[in-house]
C-alpha cells in the first residue's frame, strides 16, 4: 500500500520531470550560423541540413514517416503499452509495425529486450542509470550489457538519446569517437509552416549541428564537425499558438492551447494538423516519442485516461488512412534518408520489409523467440531489481563501472557462451555455444507484400478504434508478460528508491524543459 502511495504522489513530478518537454524556439537561422556545400556533402554518408526531401525526391514521391520511440526501462508492462498503439497495425507492404526502444538499463528485464529485438525493433543506447550529460561509461557501459546480457549485437546498436534531452558538445564527440551512427536528442522546434524552421531532415555533422542553437553550449555556427554521424531531430507538434505552443514528448500529457487542463481532442486537433502541414509540405517525419510508463494499463499506480488511449489510435488511424505514410523505426527512416528512393520503389528496400528467421519451433534454444526459449532463461535474483537473460548472471548488477561482470557459477550454473560477431541472435544458442546456420545461411522469410503502382497497397492497416471522450483500451496482444513472474516487494522498493533517483537527477536539467 505505501509503494503504491508514493508512487502516485511521485507521478505528477515524474511527468514533468521526464517530459522533455520544450516552450518555444530552441534555436534560429542567425544561432545556427549553418553553411553546407551539397556538391561535396552527398548521401549515403553525409548529408546537408535541409527541409527539402533528400536525393532531390519531389515531395509528391516521398513517404510520409511517422517515427516511434519509447524511452528507458524495457518490462512486459512498458512492451505492452507500446502494443497497445502498435500490435494490430501493419504498413502498407502489410509488414507489422517496429518501433525504436532506447533503453536504460534501471529494472530492465533483459529477455525482453532480446525477444523485442529478434520480433524486429530497434534497440538504442540511453545510458545505463539515466543520466543526463552521460559520461563514456555510461554510454559504452551500456552497449557492453546489452551485448553481454541481451545478446544484442554491438553492430546493432546505432542510436543514441540523451535522458531528459540533456546533452552537450561532449556528449555528440563521445557517440562518435564510439561509432554510433547517430543522435536524436535535438528538437524540431518551428513548425513547417514558419519561415525558418528548423524541421531538417536528418543530417550528418559534417558541418556541426542546426538544431538546437540557442539551448547547447558549443554547439552550431559549424561546430561540432563530426564526419559521418548523423542527426536525427525530433519533430514536435504545435497547437492553436503556433511556435509559442509546442508538443515534444507524451504531447498527451500537456494541456493544448495554453488551457489549465489537458484535453484529449484538443491534442488530437493539433497533432492532426501538425501532420497534414508536414504531410502537405515538404514530408518531414513527424514523431510519437513516449515514455511507455504514462500510458500503461498494467504499472502500479498509473492509470492512464481510456480517453488518451483511445485519442492515440484515432490520431494513427487517421494518419495510416492517408496514402504512402509509414509508422518507421529511426533505423528504418535512416536507412531511406541514406538511400533514398521514390514511393514506387518502396518495395525494394529491405529495411522496410518484415523478415522472420526460420527457426523449428520444437527447438530449444534460448533465442529471443518465446516458443524456443521457454524454461530456458535464468533468473539473476537481485534483492532490489530481479531479471531474466539467455546469457548467464552475473555476480553483481551490471554498473557502468562494471557492465559485464563474471558469471555467477557458485550453485553449479553452467557458464553461457554471449553472441558472437559472426551469428545473427535468433539463430544464437547461448547454451550450447554454437550457431544453427553460417553467417551466409541464417534463412529469414520475407512476408512483405509488393507495393502495386497506380496507388494500389499505399495505405496501411489500422485497429479500427474511435475515438470518444469515453473510449475504451484498444484490445492489443500482451508481449510475452504472462511468462515471467509479478515483481517481488524487493524489487517495488528498488525501483521507488529509483524513482526518487531520477526525481533528484531532474532538478539539474529542469531550466531546458
Amino acid at each position: 500500500m505505501l509503494i503504491s502511495t508514493v508512487l502516485i504522489a511521485l507521478l505528477p513530478l515524474l511527468s514533468f520531470a521526464q517530459d522533455g518537454g520544450i516552450d518555444g524556439p530552441t534555436s534560429s537561422a542567425d544561432a545556427a550560423g549553418y553553411s553546407c556545400d551539397p556538391s561535396k556533402c552527398q548521401l549515403p554518408n553525409c548529408n546537408c541540413a535541409s527541409t527539402s526531401p533528400p536525393g532531390g525526391l519531389d515531395p509528391s514521391e516521398v513517404p510520409q514517416f511517422i517515427v516511434f520511440t519509447a524511452d528507458d526501462a524495457v518490462q512486459s508492462y512498458t512492451l505492452d503499452a507500446v502494443n497497445q498503439f502498435l500490435a494490430q497495425r501493419t504498413n502498407p507492404n502489410g509488414c507489422p509495425i517496429k518501433m525504436t526502444y532506447f533503453t536504460s538499463l534501471n529494472y530492465t528485464n533483459y529477455t525482453l529486450v532480446t525477444d523485442w529485438f529478434v520480433a524486429g525493433n530497434e534497440i538504442a543506447d540511453h545510458t545505463m542509470t539515466h543520466v543526463g550529460t552521460p559520461s563514456s561509461d555510461e554510454i559504452d557501459g551500456n552497449l557492453i550489457a546489452l551485448n553481454a546480457l541481451a545478446g544484442i549485437p554491438l553492430s546493432s546498436i546505432q542510436g543514441f538519446r540523451a535522458p531528459f534531452l540533456n546533452y552537450s558538445v561532449d556528449t555528440l564527440k563521445l557517440l562518435a569517437n564510439a561509432q554510433f551512427t547517430y543522435d536524436s536528442s535535438s528538437a524540431a522546434s518551428i513548425p513547417v509552416t514558419d519561415n525558418g524552421t528548423d524541421a531538417f531532415w536528418p543530417y550528418t555533422l559534417d558541418n556541426g549541428m542546426a538544431n538546437n542553437c540557442l539551448s547547447v553550449a558549443g554547439t552550431c555556427k559549424g561546430e561540432p564537425k563530426l564526419p559521418g554521424f548523423w542527426e536525427i531531430p525530433m519533430y514536435a507538434f504545435f497547437d492553436e499558438r503556433g511556435v509559442a505552443g509546442p508538443h515534444l514528448m507524451d504531447p498527451w500529457l500537456d494541456a493544448a492551447n495554453g488551457a489549465s487542463a489537458v484535453n484529449d481532442s484538443a491534442t488530437l486537433a493539433y497533432m492532426q494538423s501538425t501532420f497534414t502541414d508536414h504531410y502537405n509540405g515538404n514530408r518531414q517525419p513527424i514523431g510519437l516519442y513516449t515514455h511507455p510508463i504514462h500510458l500503461s494499463t498494467t504499472y502500479p499506480g498509473v492509470n492512464p485516461s481510456k480517453s488518451t488511449i483511445g485519442m492515440i489510435n484515432a490520431f494513427l488511424d487517421w494518419a495510416q488512412q492517408q496514402q504512402n505514410v509509414w509508422i518507421v523505426s529511426n533505423e528504418q527512416l535512416l536507412d531511406w534518408v541514406r538511400h533514398p528512393v521514390p514511393i514506387s520503389q518502396l518495395g525494394d528496400l529491405a529495411s522496410l520489409k518484415c523478415t522472420t528467421p526460420q527457426i523449428d519451433s520444437s527447438e530449444k534454444i534460448c533465442n529471443g523467440v518465446p516458443v524456443n526459449e521457454a524454461g530456458l532463461l535464468s533468473h539473476c535474483a537481485f534483492s532490489d531489481f530481479p531479471f531474466y537473460t539467455c546469457y548467464g548472471c552475473p555476480v553483481i548488477e551490471p554498473s557502468p563501472g562494471n557492465p559485464n561482470p563474471a558469471q555467477d557459477t557458485s550453485t553449479g550454473q553452467a557458464i553461457r557462451f554471449r553472441v558472437p560477431a559472426n551469428c545473427s541472435t535468433p539463430f544464437w544458442d547461448p547454451i550450447g555455444g554454437k550457431c544453427l546456420c553460417n553467417q551466409g545461411s541464417c534463412a529469414f522469410s520475407d512476408n512483405s507484400r509488393p507495393i502495386g503502382p497506380n496507388g494500389a497497397n499505399l495505405t496501411g492497416g489500422d485497429t479500427g478504434s474511435a475515438f470518444t471522450s469515453s473510449a475504451a483500451s484498444t484490445s492489443y496482444v500482451p508481449f510475452n508478460s504472462a511468462a515471467l513472474p509479478m515483481l517481488s516487494a524487493g524489487a517495488w522498493s528498488g525501483i521507488t528508491l529509483g524513482l526518487f533517483g531520477a526525481l533528484a537527477g531532474a532538478f539539474g536539467v529542469f531550466s531546458r524543459l
